[in-house]
């Protein structure tokens, strides 16, 4: 079965985060989870990230900004990632 646009920029970041041992997650929505969360969360060198995978035109929601600027408020590392910026995880991770 063929990879949608997202799930090929999702799969060459799990790649580079791998290679960094970079400890990350996809959390669940729905249920108990929490809507709006990022696709991907976790942590790298101390640092909190959140990354919103995304493709093509593809844009955030107004809840997953609002989420990413959470993140980003609490001091932690938060971005949208596309196929522009898939393969710059580790530059993005070490600002």
């Amino acid at each position: 079965m063929a990879l949608t646009p997202e799930a090929k920029v999702k799969k060459k970041i799990v790649e580079q985060l791998k290679a960094l041992k970079a400890y990350y997650f996809f959390p669940a929505t729905g249920g108990y989870g929490k809507s709006g969360v990022p696709d991907i969360v976790g942590c790298y060198k101390g640092k909190f990230f959140g990354i919103e995978c995304k493709a093509g035109k593809n844009t955030p929601t107004a809840l997953q900004e609002m989420n990413l600027k959470q993140i980003a408020e609490a001091h932690g590392l938060a971005y949208v990632v596309n196929e522009e910026n898939m393969h710059d995880i580790k530059q993005l991770l070490e600002e």
